[in-house]
């Protein structure tokens, strides 16, 4: 008699942090015959492919926090909503709603009505301790679900973060569209090495950029038609831009409008100050007529202006000013994220095979010699045998400096980790197979010490004190004395 088995595979059928609802899918497996002898016989494995599409629906919906990707739209209840992450300072997340219950949800009391959740609220928010336990860090600029919010003090929890479509490290802002390196003609004067690090570390994130040189009425023509030259060749098209003359600032308007942009570069270059001239009153009070979402955070710290700072004279460097990210409205639609200023970018995404390609002038030489390439795949371009890249251009000494100094950092990683490392999440299989993510604890760090070793460690500080009133009997001279007089 032939019996058929199945086995049930549950399915998320709607993410949500309250709880999750799900369907239960019935799978036929193979079924087993008779065995009329009663010849017992080891049981059949599971099919491979049922436990890898298993495994990878477990995966990507964790019962701790599910992934959820820009397209989601998970179900809200009447203390929920979707908003972007707008500065971070501390343990608090200023979040602004853009998605709310629908109207037809209540709470439980039914105290929740129409109104109490409006699209461009700020909620001052924390994140949940569950991301923090499987390392699913907030960032600037993510979409994020908020949960537990209190639509009067206008307070929330972060419950869960949708996946990014990009994230940059220096400056840490995610779902980034443009970037704008911004330098200063003067005040500080342009470095061009510095320059050089600051554009191929965003040359690295693979996000459109847009290189502006500030303070341009601090020199004259013929040293900016010189740099306008010089950049040129660089295979950059800079714009130069002036506060006080308003020079340039349309131009970058309309670059900037209708994207998430990130300013980045040293500091004292004038990224605040140009911030404020870009959302002036008079853009701001003729957004206000069109957009209805920008009034209820019009009081709030999103419409302040930036604080500037002035260059210090002793160094000619510029002050940090600005503490922490902050990812600010625009009037013509978009956000500008205002960032701390650095002077060394870390460069740790970019690798030794990696850091020619992050040079125009490297890819411009290799589109042109094209269909004929280095010799060698790994080529460093360090004037191997058959390299097709000459050192004759102007940034190949930065270019030869820069790697060096990426081949002692991954020396230096290889010898202090290695080439594996052990992930911050672990995979835990539970009941019927289901696979849950938890955090990986350090090793040994939560053992209890045994009682061996806890009465041997007490044995060995009985024993130095010992020692120690020994020596202290040594050294003083009156016991000393007394001891020679009883011998």
């Amino acid at each position: 008699m032939k019996i058929a088995s199945f086995s049930l595979l549950r399915l998320p059928f709607t993410a949500s942090t309250t709880g999750h609802r799900f369907f239960s899918a019935v799978i036929v497996a193979a079924g087993h015959h008779e065995n009329p002898n009663n010849v017992s016989r080891k049981l059949q494995q599971p099919n491979k492919n049922l436990l890898k599409a298993r495994e990878t629906i477990n995966k990507h919906f964790s019962t701790l926090a599910p992934i959820l990707s820009q397209e989601d739209k998970p179900h809200l209840s009447y203390d929920q909503a979707v908003g972007t992450v707008a500065s971070s300072q501390a343990n608090f997340m200023r979040v602004i709603v853009q998605h709310i219950p629908p109207e037809n949800s209540v709470d439980p009391s039914g105290s929740f009505s129409k109104g109490s959740g409006e699209i461009g609220v700020e909620l001052l928010c924390v994140v949940k301790a569950v991301l923090k336990k499987i390392k699913r860090r907030v960032l600037v600029g993510d979409k994020v679900l908020v949960g537990s919010i209190d639509w009067v003090d206008k307070r929330g929890a972060i419950e869960n973060v949708f996946q990014r479509k990009t994230e940059i490290l220096d400056p840490p802002v995610a779902n980034v569209d443009h970037l704008l390196v911004l330098f200063s003609m003067d005040q500080p004067k342009i470095e061009p090495f510095s320059l050089t690090r600051f554009l191929v570390e965003a040359e690295s994130t693979g996000i459109p950029l847009t290189l502006a040189l500030n303070k341009s009425e601090l020199v004259s023509q013929e040293e900016i038609k010189a740099w306008k030259s010089r950049l040129r060749s660089w295979a950059y098209e800079p714009i130069f831009c002036s506060i006080d003359s308003k020079r340039g600032l349309d131009t970058l308007q309309f670059i900037m409008r209708e994207q998430t942009s990130v300013i980045v570069g040293p500091s004292g270059v004038g990224k605040s100050s140009l911030i404020n001239a870009l959302r002036g009153n008079k853009h701001i009070l003729h957004a206000v007529e069109e957009r209805n979402w920008f009034d209820p955070i019009l009081g709030s710290k999103l419409y302040e202006e930036q604080r500037v700072g002035e260059v210090s004279v002793r160094s000619g460097r510029g002050k940090h000013t600005t503490r922490h990210v902050s990812l600010l409205p625009l009037p013509d639609g978009g956000y500008l994220a205002d960032t701390p200023g650095f002077n060394q970018p870390s460069l740790i995404e970019v690798t030794k095979n990696s850091l020619a390609h992050h040079f125009p002038e490297i890819r411009k030489m290799l589109k042109d010699s094209e269909p004929a390439n280095c010799a060698f795949n790994n080529c460093l371009h360090l004037g191997e045998p058959g390299c097709l890249i000459k050192g004759d251009w102007e940034r190949y000494p930065y270019y030869l400096q820069l790697l060096d100094e990426i081949k002692i950092r991954e020396e230096f990683q290889l010898r202090t980790i290695g080439t594996k490392r052990e992930g911050d999440v672990r995979c835990k299989v539970g009941d019927k197979g289901v696979v849950q993510a938890e955090p990986r604890l350090e090793a040994k760090k939560y053992r209890r010490q045994s009682r061996k070793r806890l009465n041997q460690s007490l044995l060995d500080e009985l024993d130095e004190l010992d020692d120690e009133d020994d020596t202290l009997e040594d050294d003083n001279p009156i016991l000393r004395a007394m001891r020679e007089e009883n011998q």
